[in-house]
This record gives structure tokens, C-alpha cells and sequence, in this order.
């Protein structure tokens, strides 16, 4: 079948999830843009719902192999321009089902490295992160109190599909803080005050690193939970790096220790 209309139903309803977080709430679906996020998506194990396919844009690029009872929509050039959310797509979309995975539903090793985000409202930030923990090799990431859901478009074009490749489970701080104190993961913060450099406390036992937004930082709750305060030390003018930055920063002084040792 072929949509030749913006106005077509189907691409309404793909717009509106891509713009609305309520919308993916509601209907339990997401968008996903482009062969390299749509193949970890597949392998990750997620559901495609319905792909919509811009023959004149996809060429003869080879698609990730896709179960038989999906629904595929071929689309023009000019519907797709409208339902596109970044350029360089490659000429395929997806409407994918959601997956909700609670804290109890990850399985971590012994010592596991987990990186825990307080109230990260910025998409482009969680996505980055997620490529960090992906390439650091990291257990989980945990989003407390969440201000973005870990379906937003943009979070998934910065992640580059790392999102599907990294364990991610939104929670609220004080879950979080319950279920890391009963399975003796050893809590970091991250923060300026009453803190050790960050390259002088151990990372190689079950450790979950803390951070907050760049903005306000950590709430109390979690700096009264943590079993030890870290910090990247600031020699320059300015008192803090981009969130992203210095996650990957820490985690890969884990990846260090724990490589080392």
C-alpha cells in the first residue's frame, strides 16, 4: 500500500507520536528513524508494529530481517519529508511497541556498574549517556523522577540505538535508592560538596554512580544515601561539566579500575 497524503490517518497518528509523549503513553508505541537504530531495536527484541518504507530514498539499502505479519506502508518522498523528525533516515520508519521494564526485571552480575540519573530533563544528554554506558560496557541505566520518557525521538537519534542496547528502566528516587541498598550496590554521588576525586575511590565492587541535572544537582535524598561523594576536579573558571560529559568521565574510570586490577 502506498500513502501518497500527509494527511493519511496513519502518518497523522506517526506524527502525533513522535511530538507527543502522552500520545506514546497512551497508546503504548514509539517511533524509531533509520537502519542502524531499527536494527538494535530488532535484535533488542521489541515488536515493530508497522514500518513505513520511502522506496525512492531507501535505494537498495538492506533492512534488518523483520517478522512476516508486519504491517509495511510505502510512502512518497514528500510524505516522507513531513514525518521525518531528522534528516539522513535512510528512507525507513517504524512504529514500535514499548516495552516498560521494571527494576526488578534487570538482571545484573555480582558487580555491576550502573549509572543512576536524577531528573536529566534534556533528551539529547539521556541519549549521550546511554552511548557512554553502552560503550563502557555498563549494566544499566536508571532514569529517576524522570522530566523526558525514554522514548523521545531525539533521545533515541543522540543514543544512536544505544537505548536498545543498554538495559534503561524509569523509576522514582526513592525505588531506586531501596532496590541499590538491598542488593549492596554501593552508591557515588556525584557532586562538588563534601566529595573525594572521583580517581581516588574504589569503582570495583557493585557500584552505582549518581548523577543529577546540571542545573541544581542532586536532592538531598540521594546525597543522604550515598556511601561516598565523588567529584571530576574543575581546574579551569567554570564549576561544572554537560551531564553527558562527565557521566562518561566516571564511567569509564570504572571500566579503568576494574580493568586494571
Amino acid at each position: 500500500m502506498e500513502i501518497t497524503s500527509p494527511q493519511n490517518p496513519k502518518i497523522k497518528q506517526f506524527i502525533a507520536l513522535q511530538q507527543k509523549a502522552s500520545e506514546r503513553r497512551k497508546a503504548g508505541l514509539f517511533v524509531v528513524e533509520g537502519i542502524r537504530e531499527l536494527s538494535h531495536c530488532v535484535e533488542a527484541g521489541y515488536r515493530i508494529h508497522s514500518l513505513f518504507v520511502c522506496p525512492a530514498i531507501l535505494d537498495d539499502k538492506p533492512l534488518p530481517v523483520l517478522h512476516d505479519d508486519i504491517r509495511v506502508f510505502e510512502v512518497t518522498s514528500e510524505v516522507y519529508a513531513k514525518m521525518a523528525y531528522r534528516e539522513g533516515t535512510e528512507g525507513v520508519m517504524a512504529v514500535v511497541e514499548a516495552k516498560q521494564m521494571s527494576l526488578q526485571q534487570l538482571s545484573l552480575p555480582a558487580t555491576p556498574l550502573v549509572m543512576v540519573l536524577e531528573r536529566v530533563e534534556k533528551p539529547g544528554n539521556l541519549g549521550a549517556i546511554l552511548r557512554s554506558a553502552d560503550a563502557a560496557s555498563a549494566d544499566a541505566v536508571i532514569v529517576c523522577d524522570p522530566l523526558t520518557d525514554i522514548y523521545n525521538p531525539n533521545l533515541i537519534r543522540s543514543s544512536i540505538g544505544a537505548i536498545f542496547t543498554v538495559p534503561c528502566v524509569a523509576c522514582s528516587s526513592e525505588e531506586c535508592i531501596a532496590f541499590l541498598k538491598q542488593r549492596g550496590i554501593r552508591i557515588l554521588t556525584a557532586q562538588l560538596q563534601d566529595s573525594h576525586l572521583y580517581y581516588d575511590t574504589d569503582m570495583r565492587s557493585a557500584t552505582a554512580i549518581v548523577m543529577g541535572t546540571e542545573s541544581t544537582g542532586l536532592t538531598e535524598q540521594w546525597r543522604q544515601a550515598a556511601d561516598a561523594h565523588i567529584r571530576i576536579p574543575m581546574l579551569g573558571c567554570l564549576d561544572s561539566l554537560n551531564v553527558s560529559v562527565s557521566a562518561a568521565i566516571l564511567l569509564f574510570e570504572a571500566v579503568r579500575q576494574r580493568h586494571s586490577s
